[in-house]
């Protein structure tokens, strides 16, 4: 394993440890790349756990020609490590941020009249771009699709460069779901009207990570992907052409056995004496706890892989440490331990502890902490 990927030194004292193989990432980069369209690499929020440096480097590696982040701050460390590649903010930058952002050489997106204003006057008289979120219908941000080329005619009318348009899908990891048709109908229109007005909309995008699975009439010029980057399937709706292209998981948490116990049936366990045992039973002792990332919903829920086997998780989860039951099975101080990830003929994937903690696959991955060290394989 090595460490020498990213910017930031690997420290281990315990044994929790979080594997993110590089060499997966790139498949995944290569495969999910639309023959016709560019792809996009969704980098933000420290790439969805996996650290936003490293993989940055191997996406592009791997034929992303784009960089996608939410923060201003996000776009400014992949400048700092040396990326040149373009980078997309997928908001508008706050205010005050955006002659910092400019020299950094991010891509703003715009959707308000008062954010492409303060980018004006930011230029200073120099000349920028800028790409603009249309919204069709998730009404998170962007300008609403009915008067989407109004204000597109503003944005060339200012000065600043169009350099693309684009919108988000809300629902595209369900395929039966006829709401992707009307989002993509809106956006269509909203081209049909720029290019009928002579405006060139630049690069257009409307896929994320399931769009890019389940819709080729939304590839346009090119797909945002970001949870399948990482070997993950969007959602049920999208498993199968997740396993089609063969995406691999990237990330893995391990740990190992801190600590090994015999107790009596009828003993209970943990916090809040959530679990009593029924049957005499070797409880194993992990130094991984919900300051890590790993979810306190999984109290008595989740499994670990110990010996290639599946152990369930019992009593709750505290901050820094979970309870394994190993049965009668002989289990000693450091054997390995794999909450997420493949262990002999095991896997524990991020979409079965989602269902079992009752949140989505990318809440798995994204929420491991930052006091995990990071080892990167597969450079």
């Amino acid at each position: 394993m090595s460490a020498d990927v990213g910017l930031r030194p690997v420290v281990r004292h315990r044994p929790t440890i979080a594997v993110v193989d590089l060499a997966a990432v790139r498949h995944n980069a290569s495969v999910l790349r639309p023959p016709s369209a560019e792809l996009i690499a969704i980098v933000k929020a420290d790439a969805y756990g996996h650290g936003a440096v490293p993989i940055a480097r191997a996406a592009t590696r791997a034929g992303a020609s784009r960089l996608g982040v939410a923060l201003v701050e996000e776009g400014m460390e992949l400048r700092a490590a040396g990326l040149g590649v373009p980078i997309l903010t997928l908001t508008e930058f706050p205010p005050g941020s955006e002659g910092e952002a400019h020299r950094a050489g991010l891509t703003p997106t715009r959707y308000t009249a008062e954010a492409l204003a303060r980018l004006v006057a930011a230029a200073e008289g120099r000349r920028v771009g800028a790409q603009v979120k249309v919204d069709t219908g998730m009404h998170r941000v962007g300008v609403p699709w009915e008067r989407a080329a109004e204000f597109v005619a503003e944005v060339v009318g200012s000065g600043v460069v169009l350099e693309g348009v684009w919108t988000h899908l809300a629902n595209a990891e369900d395929p039966e779901d006829p709401f992707t048709d009307l989002q993509l109908e809106r956006f269509s229109g909203v081209l049909d009207q720029l290019r009928g007005a002579g405006v060139s909309p630049g690069l257009v995008h409307a896929a994320n990570s399931a769009g890019r699975l389940s819709r080729t009439d939304a590839w346009f010029d090119a797909v945002r992907v970001g949870v399948a980057l990482y070997g993950v399937s969007p959602g049920p709706g999208v498993d199968a052409a997740t396993r089609g292209l063969g995406l691999r998981p990237a990330l893995s948490l391990r740990s190992a056995v801190s600590f090994v116990k015999r107790l009596a049936a009828g003993e209970a366990v943990s916090y809040g004496l959530t679990y009593r045992l029924e049957r005499a039973a070797t409880v194993g002792t992990v130094p991984v706890g919900y300051a890590d990332g790993y979810p306190r919903a999984l109290s008595n829920r989740g499994d670990a892989l110990i010996g290639g086997r599946r152990r369930r998780v019992i009593g709750s989860v505290s901050m820094d440490q979970l309870l394994v039951d190993c049965g009668d099975d002989a289990v000693a101080v450091g054997d390995e331990v794999v909450l997420l990830g493949r262990q002999g003929g095991e896997e524990i994937t991020a979409a079965e502890l989602a269902e079992r903690a009752g949140t989505i696959p990318y809440e798995i991955v994204c929420r491991v902490g930052v006091r995990v060290p990071r080892e990167y394989v597969g450079a």
